[in-house]
């Protein structure tokens, strides 16, 4: 998955209309909230090669920290 693929379907399971690039810090998107990080949990785990955990979740500080976890 690209960035640009990657940054389309984060601001789908935000459900946001806010303009979003890795370096958005995400204590910056008002719509970074638990129901998206549910959301988040979800897609990682259908998508991912790997199970990524809830606390990676919650560390993540910026848009680029999830990107990495869907593509380590």
């Amino acid at each position: 998955m690209t960035a640009e693929e990657f940054i389309k379907k984060l601001v789908e399971l935000m459900d946001t209309e806010a303009e979003i690039n890795l370096s958005t810090k995400l204590a910056d998107l008002e719509d970074w909230d638990s129901l998206s990080m549910v959301s988040f949990f979800s897609f990682c785990n259908a998508n991912s090669n790997r199970k990524v955990a809830p606390d990676e979740i919650k560390a993540a500080q910026t848009v680029e920290d999830l990107f990495r976890l869907v593509n380590p």
